[in-house]
């Protein structure tokens, strides 16, 4: 585990932005991030069509960033590095291509988790899927016993879990912890634009920055290279899946039953 000395005090909390750098950049300019004291980016910072540009941007932030890996980040290191590892879409491979050593070189040096001190809250645990595995799937519904189980290692002092991965913001308690999703910059679902949080004297706000979308569409099929770009953005940026196929997709992998809501069990 990572561990940032110092405590901080206002920090934005972003994630999933799969390469895409136009609501990357939309967030980035909001007058809180901007003043936040860290932005943390809780994984799968690249694996979309401006892998490069969107790890210039984040470098750029300089020690104000805290990037945490993702699943995505480990399969373009791995696809990069000697073509293995899966491919859950086609723009995986394309990405890895992309990058540059120094690029690769970042990815496989991201932590999972990060541990950060934050006024108001304390010992703040920042990871992707879980803190004990970033492609572990925890959802706003999931039961008491599920998230037991996935935060059962922590230290009993650890007040907040930031968590990304399932592109859905979301904060809820678990038994007296704070659970924050922020949702996700480049893949949202539910609705377009960019989602993040925002942590400052205790309390937690989840933010939602407004795109132009064609723009933003027009923007990545300019900037892109991946023969796909276009159509891949028309699918991500607006938004076409909601929050509501996303649990239903979801939702099996977070150890629950696949029956469908509603459906009662035979007593046969």
């Amino acid at each position: 585990m990572d561990v940032r000395r110092g405590e901080l005090g206002t920090v934005a909390v972003l994630s999933d932005v799969h390469g895409v750098l136009p609501v990357l950049g939309a967030v980035l300019d909001e007058p809180d991030v901007r003043a936040a004291d860290a932005v943390v980016v809780t994984g799968d910072h690249a694996a979309g069509p401006q892998p490069v540009a969107v790890l210039d941007r984040l470098r750029a932030l300089d020690d104000r960033a805290v990037l945490v890996r993702g699943n995505a980040d480990r399969e373009l290191v791995s696809h990069a590095r000697d073509g293995s590892g899966p491919v859950p879409d086609p723009i995986t491979p394309w990405a890895a291509a992309q990058l540059r050593p120094e690029d690769v070189e970042l990815l496989a040096g991201l932590p999972h988790p990060v541990e950060l001190r934050v006024r108001g809250f304390g010992r703040v645990l920042a990871c992707h899927g879980t803190p004990r595995d970033d492609e572990e799937v925890v959802l706003v519904d999931s039961s008491l016993e599920r998230w037991a189980d996935v935060l059962g290692g922590l230290d009993d002092d650890v007040t907040t879990v930031l968590c990304g991965h399932t592109h859905m913001p979301f904060v809820r308690l678990v038994d007296r912890r704070l659970l924050v999703n922020p949702g996700s910059v480049g893949m949202p679902y539910g609705r377009p634009g960019g989602a993040w949080a925002l942590l400052r004297d205790g309390q937690v706000e989840l933010r939602h920055t407004t795109v132009d979308v064609d723009a933003a569409v027009a923007a990545v099929a300019a900037g892109s290279t991946y023969p796909d770009a276009r159509s891949w953005a028309e699918e991500y940026l607006r938004s076409s899946a909601s929050d509501a196929d996303a649990l239903r997709v979801f939702g099996p992998r977070d150890g629950r039953s696949a029956r469908p809501a509603g459906e009662r069990q035979s007593s046969s």
